[in-house]
């Protein structure tokens, strides 16, 4: 049985390529990475990476835009849908993640049942 794959929205890839387009490095990728933290056990943590190992990382596409996780995060963000959203009072990167059973308020850490 193959597990579910991280997808990335429209609105996800669309920002990832207008970031990298300003940071002018085309070996530049989006890399999510879920450490220990945060006030619910993990956090989501984006930043910008040059490194991609196809033995260590899963890389996800769309529309252009790669968005890389480390192998040992996979297990607890797959399935997400990574969507990115702008408003008034915030904007940034949501994970829409089937597998935590729990959050912070600012949605950026999460705990799973078990872990």
């Amino acid at each position: 049985m193959t597990l579910p794959t991280l997808q990335l929205t429209e609105s996800a890839a669309r920002h990832i390529l207008k970031v990298l387009a300003a940071k002018a490095d085309p070996s530049l990728m989006v890399r999510l990475s879920v450490p220990d933290g945060g006030c619910s056990c993990y956090q989501y943590k984006f930043d910008f990476d040059s490194n991609y190992s196809a033995a260590n990382d899963v890389l996800v596409e769309r529309d252009g835009a790669k968005l890389v996780v480390d192998k040992a995060s996979l297990p607890l963000v797959q399935g997400s849908e990574i969507d990115y959203a702008e408003s008034l009072s915030e904007s940034g990167f949501k994970v829409v993640n089937p597998n935590a059973t729990g959050s912070c308020g600012c949605g950026s850490s999460f705990s799973i049942d078990g872990r």
